[in-house]
């Protein structure tokens, strides 16, 4: 397993070059238990992780919690946690690269507050690149609070006939992976 850091990229592929095709990115995260009056405690953070597909520059197909697949049935989001409690992950997103429409270049995965909760709120977020035989591949940690309502964890790059995960880990004023298209588009 590698641990990325922002702007840092991974090739997709197996030691023997490979391209790997069925992988699934996991999200997770607590939300900060001395938040709200006094320490008191305040209502847990939902956070919902997105995948969006870019074609050319623009929106081609999106999985999130409320849209679960894609149309060509490549991204599949698993469930939606509305807590954040528990070990483990709190959401997945399923992969399949070789179900990708061949005109999709990237996939941009994100994490954001439905009810617009800053994520200064939160705690120990990560997004995790699993194969299909369930081998963590690389692991991107967030270490800085956030201020904004979303976070682009990671985007896919296609690449040739493989793909390469770059870590990025940059705040972003989004609700839902809809609300502002354009905004996610530098991500791409």
């Amino acid at each position: 397993m590698i641990e990325l850091t922002e702007g840092q990229e991974l090739s997709l592929s197996t030691d023997e070059g490979t391209p790997l095709t069925r992988l699934q990115m996991a999200v997770g995260w607590e939300h900060t238990h001395t938040a709200g009056f006094a320490g008191s405690g305040s209502a847990p953070v939902d956070l919902d992780a997105s995948a969006v597909q870019f074609a050319g520059g623009a929106l081609f197909d999106l999985a999130f919690f409320n849209h679960l697949s894609t149309r060509d049935g490549s991204v599949v989001h698993l469930g939606d946690n509305t807590t954040g409690k528990g070990e483990g992950d709190d959401e997945v997103l399923t992969v399949d690269l070789s179900k990708v429409y061949g005109k999709v270049d990237s996939i941009v995965f994100l994490v954001s507050s439905y009810q617009g909760h800053s994520l200064e709120f939160i705690r120990n977020a990560y997004c995790r690149l699993v194969d299909d035989a369930g081998t963590e591949l690389a692991r991107f940690t967030l270490t800085l609070g956030v201020r904004e309502t979303g976070l682009v964890m990671a985007a896919l790059r296609r690449e040739g006939d493989g793909w390469k995960l770059q870590a990025i880990g940059s705040g972003i004023a989004l609700k839902t992976p809809t609300d502002d298209i354009a905004a996610l588009l530098p991500f791409a």
